[in-house]
């Protein structure tokens, strides 16, 4: 058999896992059947290494090679699902009401998983790697890449290196994409509470109206991006959530205000935290209210680092050729927790390509079998360059 053979083989097995888990999906820390299906196919592969409960549902396992000792790779791969109506109409579409696996953890996990069974049958790379199966990338704080690095798995497992993989819609099947630097964006969320006075809405001269006061508020937020920062520079500020009254006659004493913002600089997380509140307080000020600010640091940037960078740019395009790997991706402004152990051990995020699906956490999004060999196979060549014989 060639390599790809190899893969392919594999892909026959793992598409069947792949469903079952995208069948059965758990959400956030609450994955007892992923972590256990997860655990039960490891030991089937002669893992003898396996420790369960990290970051409650997380699972580490420890695959030593025959070539001697050497470094400890981590290869992560996340579990959790998202609470979404699934409306894919796939055979196998979700059996859990308002789950489903619209992000592709199911297809990450079960990749990771059959590299897994190929490096127990072979053990062919100098060192160890460490299976990393993460939940609740999908939380906010604590996520589950920031608990486990909480927990030390880096230092526990003595883990030098680390790499992530993340399907990519609209990028073709077996094409893989990376940048050196920021590959993805930092997260960030934010609460205004707009304290003004209320009353009925036929007499808004007898009330520091908050909801006009918000209107101006959310218009102002833009102008932090185009006239105080550089247009080089990347900044989304976006609200998303936006509280008043329940009735139509009631104009209320306060309205609350909520929202995310995306940079790719600790400089420009710094600016957005001070100014957004400096801009809010200042607009409600100006029309005699007041505000209460609330300011979460969520993700940081997802920053790959240039050694690692390189050698998965090598691994992808000693699979799939140098024409399917495209080196200098553009830098989204999503966030993916695997920042934090980007921040605790060099490494790199790669995407790889999902056809063209659905955007992910859409309800029609699947993660597609066919990417599941190439995956795989990335894998496998990732170790294999990392860590040769």
């Amino acid at each position: 058999m060639t390599s790809f053979e190899i893969y392919r083989d594999l892909q026959r097995e793992v598409t069947e896992w792949r469903r079952y888990l995208h069948q059965h999906p758990e959400l956030d820390y609450r994955l007892p059947n992923t972590a256990r299906f997860v655990a039960e196919k490891l030991v089937s592969f002669g893992i003898n290494h396996i420790e369960t409960g990290i970051a409650e549902t997380g699972i580490v396992a420890i695959v030593q090679g025959k070539g001697g000792d050497g470094p400890t790779v981590g290869l992560r791969a996340d579990m959790d699902a998202l609470p979404i109506v699934e409306a894919a109409g796939k055979p196998w579409a979700s059996k859990k009401p308002g789950r489903m696996h619209a992000c592709g953890h199911d297809g990450h996990t079960a990749m990771l998983l059959g590299a897994a069974k190929h490096f127990a049958r072979t053990r062919k790379f100098k060192g160890s790697v460490a299976l990393i199966f993460q939940p609740a990338e999908e939380v906010e704080l604590p996520s589950g890449g920031l608990k486990m690095v909480l927990e030390g798995i880096m230092d526990r497992f003595n883990i030098s290196q680390v790499f992530g993989m993340h399907n990519r819609p609209g990028m073709k099947i077996g094409t893989f994409a990376i940048c050196d630097g920021p590959i993805m964006a930092s997260q960030d969320d934010f609460d205004i509470i707009v304290k003004g006075r209320g009353g009925h809405a036929a007499s808004p001269s007898r009330t520091i109206d908050p909801v006009v006061i918000a209107a101006q508020i959310i218009m102002g937020l833009q102008t932090l991006i185009s006239r105080k920062t550089d247009p080089m520079d990347s900044l989304v500020i976006s609200v998303t959530k936006l509280k008043a009254a329940e009735a139509y006659n009631v104009i209320p004493d306060n309205v609350e205000i909520s929202g995310t913002i995306r940079t790719l600089s600790s400089e420009l997380r710094d600016f957005a935290e001070r100014e957004v509140f400096a801009s809010a307080q200042g607009i409600a000020r100006g029309f005699g209210a007041d505000i209460e600010f609330t300011y979460r640091r969520s993700v940081p940037v997802t920053f790959n680092h240039t050694k690692e960078t390189n050698s998965a740019i090598t691994a992808a395009r000693n699979l799939v050729g140098a024409a399917s790997v495209d080196d200098k991706v553009r830098m989204s402004m999503g966030a993916e927790d695997f920042a934090y152990m980007l921040e605790a051990r060099p490494g790199a995020m790669i995407l790889l390509g999902n056809g063209s699906s659905p955007s992910l956490h859409n309800p029609a999004y699947d993660f597609d079998d066919e990417a599941l060999a190439y995956g795989i196979g990335f894998w496998i060549s990732l170790v294999e360059t990392v860590l040769p014989v």
